[in-house]
């Protein structure tokens, strides 16, 4: 039997110890190789790398999608609804400051969906996104 593709991500931070304090700590993605250069993260189940690259890092542009002024350039995983709840909990409680607040965007719309935005410590914005039905995640 054929496993499913494991996604890739390389991108750039502003310091190492605060993307292992972000990511490791308080995302509890666990660590895998490093050098002083970069990190690799266990990401939800895929291969995250964060390296060492002030110069590339520089806040994103943004397009209005339903009613949010979402970063064009983001990343991150869809959770089951109970898994996504339990984060936005988490990074609530430890003061995370959302770029877009956690909230149900489409709703009773194909595609209906919660999802939450905020930035690692190097400006890199992240989406977690859940959908009720998974039948929805690519609906038209």
């Amino acid at each position: 039997m054929e496993s499913t593709p494991l996604f890739h991500l390389a991108f750039p931070v502003h310091d190492l110890a605060q993307s292992r304090a972000f990511y490791g700590d308080l995302l509890g993605c666990p660590e895998g190789r490093s050098s002083e250069s970069w990190v690799d993260f266990n990401f939800f189940g895929h291969q995250l790398v964060a390296h060492l690259a002030p110069d590339e890092t520089r806040p994103a542009a943004s397009n209005a999608v339903d009613g949010d002024d979402v970063p064009v350039r983001h990343f991150g995983v869809i959770l089951s609804m109970d898994q996504w709840h339990a984060l936005a909990d988490k990074l609530k409680a430890a003061g995370t400051r959302f770029i877009i607040e956690p909230h149900i965007r489409f709703k009773g719309l194909p595609g209906e969906q919660a999802t939450m935005f905020f930035l690692d410590p190097s400006g890199n914005a992240l989406e977690f996104k859940a959908f009720g039905d998974m039948a929805q995640v690519f609906a038209k």
